[in-house]
């Protein structure tokens, strides 16, 4: 059976000395603590860095936990604390708007599908739970790209696909899509992802305003838009599902 690998181990020792005493530790104290050579120390530190596991204070030079890691850390929670708070929501949504209902969380550089309601009628349906999704394309995506910033330097450090002819792939008009999201606080995919295929998708916030998922629904075309692109009706169905799983998260009435 193989043995523990020793730089793995030796990153786990300095993430656990960053997360106690002072917090804040700089190359020395890393190494002496640890009985670690500088430029071994220094190695992990900046390997740590560059995942976002670790953030260096550009005046002091001294070295703290990362974002990303704490997002990990608030992660297995967080995920199963959602789910479990929008399933009766969800389940509403779907039956209100007789279309197949989503809840998505930012997962590497994609939407993690982690529940779909049917659309409740008598048609074949496939179960989408644990599907990857285009961060740039769905309105899901485009929602957590817009509030969560680890989603927005996901989707525009990357390439974007076109996937139709109508997918936004321009840095620039890209942008602009997210700058709209934010203004009205959801997002509509028209047909960027699959021909014949429009959805509508809002942000779920936890009791921290931190924003921890998206909700929406998915439907045809010609049943989910108008002439005037997605149906009010639709898109207040979609925000007041997603102000009810935030509130359930302990939100702030918004």
């Amino acid at each position: 059976m193989p043995g523990p690998i020793q730089s793995l181990e030796r990153a786990a020792a300095i993430l656990r000395l960053l997360a106690g005493g002072e917090r804040r530790l700089g190359l020395t104290d890393v190494a002496s603590s640890l009985g670690l050579a500088k430029g071994t120390a220094h190695g992990i530190l900046r390997t740590l860095q560059q995942e976002g596991f670790v953030e260096q204070e550009p005046v002091s030079g001294k070295y703290q936990l990362g974002a990303e890691l704490l997002r990990l850390g608030n992660s297995y929670l967080d995920v199963h604390e959602l789910r479990a708070r929008a399933l009766v929501w969800t389940d509403d949504l779907a039956r209100s708007s007789g279309e197949a209902a989503y809840l998505g969380v930012l997962h590497q550089d994609g939407v993690l599908i982690v529940h779909h309601v049917f659309r409740p009628d008598d048609s074949r349906q496939a179960l989408e739970v644990g599907a990857m999704h285009p961060l740039h394309s769905t309105a899901l995506g485009k929602v957590l790209s817009a509030f969560d910033p680890v989603a927005h330097n996901a989707v525009t450090e990357h390439e974007r696909a076109s996937l139709t002819a109508r997918t936004v792939t321009g840095i620039t008009d890209f942008e602009a899509l997210l700058d709209l999201t934010r203004a009205r606080g959801w997002a509509a995919d028209l047909e960027e992802t699959w021909e014949g295929v429009a959805s509508v998708a809002a942000p779920v916030y936890d009791r921290r305003r931190m924003p921890v998922g998206a909700v929406g629904i998915t439907g045809a075309v010609e049943r989910v838009c108008d002439e005037g692109g997605i149906q009010a009706r639709l898109v207040a169905a979609v925000r007041d599902c997603a102000r009810a799983v935030s509130r359930d998260l302990g939100a702030a009435r918004f």
